[in-house]
C-alpha cells in the first residue's frame, strides 16, 4: 500500500471514531427509552443534520473499507496495479451507494 492510501485509511478511521461513539450513544439512548422504529423514523425523517451525520459516516466507512479490501485483494489474489485499483474503487462505490441508499431511506420524507 502506498503512503497516500495509508494516510487516507488512517484519516477515515479518525473520522469514524467519534461517529461510531455517537452512533453507540444514540443506540443506547433509543433502547433505554424504549423507542420504537416508528419513533426513531419520526425523529430522523426530513432531518438534514441526521442525513449529514450518517452520510459522512457512510462515506468514511466506504473509503476505509475499500482501502482494506484493496490490501486483502493484493495479498490473496493475482490482482495488481490498475486492476487492483479498479477493483477497490468498485468496492468503495458499491459500499457508498448501498450506504447512502440506507441513509436516504431513514432520512428522506
Amino acid at each position: 500500500m502506498n503512503v497516500r492510501l495509508y494516510l487516507l485509511q488512517r484519516a477515515t478511521a479518525a473520522i469514524m471514531v467519534p461517529l461510531v461513539l455517537g452512533h453507540l450513544a444514540i443506540i443506547y439512548y433509543a433502547t433505554s427509552r424504549g423507542l420504537s422504529a416508528a419513533d426513531i423514523l419520526g425523529r430522523t425523517r426530513g432531518s438534514i443534520g441526521w442525513g449529514a451525520y450518517y452520510a459522512l459516516f457512510v462515506l468514511a466507512a466506504s473509503a476505509h473499507g475499500a482501502i482494506g479490501v484493496r490490501v486483502i485483494a493484493s495479498e490473496w489474489t493475482a490482482l495488481r496495479g490498475r486492476q487492483l485499483d479498479v477493483f477497490a474503487l468498485g468496492a468503495g462505490i458499491v459500499l457508498a451507494v448501498l450506504g447512502l441508499r440506507a441513509v436516504a431511506a431513514v432520512v428522506l420524507p
